[in-house]
């Protein structure tokens, strides 16, 4: 039996059914190599009768990967079930990025246009308004705007021409 205080607070009893789909996963190399380690994690922390029943540190020494990952895995099996354990769960911090490459070359090629009648040059807003009335976002700030130039541009900044 584990001796983990988590270990004690989320027990895994992986059924027949479980503990085989787990199994093939790790024996044919199918899924992606972080749901295989969780699924070696999940087989070696199972408390069943005759299950190994591990701590989390051992299990994750096991499937080469974070004492904080295997604690995660035993957390989420019992709360959600194995297959949110198995499926990639996209990150709620992530924030993607809202020009992709065709985006980021409209705005360059507008950038280096002539400015609008009555201005002497673009101004970040002015470039943004003008993205969003190409079609090329539905909405962009200026800031986004500013970080993609300065993206751009950066790598030619500072290099001499000699």
């Amino acid at each position: 039996m584990s001796t983990d205080a988590d270990s004690l607070k989320f027990i895994v009893r992986l059924d027949d059914t479980e503990r085989q789909r787990l199994q093939h996963m790790v024996d044919t190399g199918t899924g992606s190599l972080s749901a295989r380690k969780r699924a070696r994690v999940l087989l070696k922390v199972d408390e069943a009768p005759d299950a190994p029943a591990w701590t989390d540190a051992r299990a994750a020494e096991f499937a080469e990967c974070s004492l904080s990952n295997a604690h995660r895995t035993r957390q989420r099996f019992v709360e959600e079930g194995l297959d949110a354990v198995l499926s990639h769960k996209p990150s709620l911090n992530r924030q993607y990025r809202k020009l992709d490459g065709a985006g980021e070359a409209v705005l360059i090629a507008t950038a280096c246009s002539q400015a609008p009648e009555g201005r002497s040059r673009w101004t970040l807003q002015l470039l943004a308004d003008k993205l969003v009335e190409l079609h090329v976002v539905d909405a962009i700030s200026y800031e986004c705007v500013r970080k993609t130039l300065k993206k751009t541009f950066s790598s030619r900044i500072g290099r001499s021409n000699g």
